[in-house]
């Protein structure tokens, strides 16, 4: 008998968070050849809450990664699965810096999409699309907030291409946590990116890329 190849599982679903480290996934694919293996777990249903994947996240929560290759190590939460990955498997550093100070400017915008715009977005998806009565005052407070945060990027934008690095910036980890929630926005109530144009260039530029292009066409 064959012994199973180990690989890399990731217990995922078609979110923002779900898609970052898919996306991530994707680039080291390409990048170094890592083979993964991308599980759906169908939240409709209440897989998450399900005894198996409480053991593997007590949280409940997508995404969870499984590693095979090193003893069946689990990590939680996106953003934590985005640096765990390039902990062991971006040798290179293709998409984080090795230098101190870039990884403190990688984690500073990774927590400020996790403390801002991941849970008022999240919250203006909610009261916009599923809560089961209509609130005005949190549809506004999450809608307008989630604008003020879009502003703080457009920002930051202005002369970049990229949100973090020397110059215009390198492509890496922080932009793949951001932008997934972004190409969400209408689901905010936010029609287009019309108002942010450097956000909505930094957009454009991330939806070229074919490891992005694999994850959203599927």
């Amino acid at each position: 008998m064959e012994t199973p190849v180990k690989t890399l599982v990731l217990y995922s679903s078609n979110t923002p968070n779900g898609h970052k480290v898919t996306v991530y996934l994707e680039e080291l694919k390409a990048a170094y050849g890592l083979d993964f293996e991308v599980r759906n777990i169908d939240l409709s249903k209440g897989t998450q809450k399900q005894p198996w994947f409480l053991k593997l996240n007590p949280n409940g929560r997508i995404p969870v990664l499984v590693d095979q290759k090193r003893d069946d190590f689990v990590v939680f939460e996106s953003a934590a699965i985005l640096l765990y990955l390039s902990q062991h498997y971006d040798k290179e550093s293709k998409f984080h810096p090795k230098d101190p100070d870039g990884y403190s400017e990688v984690l500073q915008w990774i927590f400020f999409t996790h403390g801002g715009i991941g849970p008022m977005q999240g919250q203006a998806h909610h009261f916009h699309k599923y809560a089961p009565e209509e609130i005005p005052y949190a549809k506004r407070r999450y809608h307008d907030e989630t604008k003020r945060l879009y502003g703080v990027l457009e920002m930051r934008m202005s002369d970049r291409d990229w949100i973090t690095g020397s110059g215009r910036g390198n492509y890496g980890i922080a932009d793949m946590n951001v932008l997934p929630w972004l190409r969400f926005h209408q689901s905010a109530g936010i029609e287009t990116l019309d108002e942010w144009p450097n956000v909505k260039a930094w957009m454009s530029r991330f939806l070229e890329r074919e490891s992005v292009q694999a994850v959203i066409s599927k």
